[in-house]
C-alpha cells in the first residue's frame, strides 16, 4: 500500500518583521484557500544561548545567565504564539513549531535534513555587504548549505 505523504516546507523565523513577513507571504502563497494544503508546514525558531548575550565574566554571572535564559525562553514563547496565531488566522492548523537553542544557520539546516524538507523559506533582513559580512547572513548560509530548494522572501520597501 502506497503512502502519499505531503512534502515538507520549513520556514525559519526570528523576532524580526522580515521573518514574519516571510511567514505571512508563505501562508498566502502556499496555503491560502481554495488551494489544497500541498505541504506539511514546519516552523523553526532558533533562540540564542544565554552565554551569547552576555559578554563578561565574574561572580554574579550564573544569576545573570539564569535571568537572561528566562527572558530568552519568554521571547521564544512569544514568537511561537505569534507564528501559531498567524497560521490559525490563515486556517493552517497542521503546523509543527520547534524552538531550538543555538546558531540559527546550523539549526535551520539541521531541521531541513531531519524533516527531509522540499522547500526552505527564510526572510531577508536586507543587510548591505558590510553588515552581512560582520553579522553573517542566515539566508545566505542556508542558500549554500540546505539540501533543498531555498526561497528567500524580501520584505518590500514602502
Amino acid at each position: 500500500m502506497e503512502t502519499t505523504e505531503r512534502p515538507v516546507l520549513v520556514i525559519g523565523i526570528d523576532d524580526s518583521s522580515h521573518s514574519f513577513y516571510a511567514l505571512e507571504w508563505t501562508l498566502d502563497h502556499f496555503f491560502s484557500p481554495p488551494k489544497a494544503k500541498p505541504f506539511k508546514l514546519v516552523i523553526v525558531y532558533a533562540r540564542p544561548p544565554p552565554s551569547s548575550v552576555i559578554g563578561c565574566a565574574g561572580p554574579g554571572i550564573p544569576d545573570i545567565i539564569a535571568h537572561v535564559d528566562s527572558d530568552l525562553k519568554k521571547a521564544a514563547a512569544r514568537m511561537v504564539d505569534k507564528a501559531k496565531q498567524m497560521c490559525k488566522s490563515k486556517s493552517v492548523e497542521d503546523v509543527t513549531v520547534s524552538v531550538m537553542e543555538g546558531d540559527a544557520r546550523i539549526i535551520i539546516c539541521d531541521v531541513v535534513n531531519t524533516h527531509h524538507a522540499s522547500i526552505l523559506v527564510v526572510g531577508s533582513h536586507g543587510y548591505g555587504a558590510l553588515k552581512r559580512a560582520v553579522l553573517g547572513s542566515v539566508s545566505d548560509y542556508c542558500a549554500h548549505h540546505a539540501h533543498c530548494t531555498v526561497m528567500i522572501v524580501k520584505k518590500p520597501k514602502y
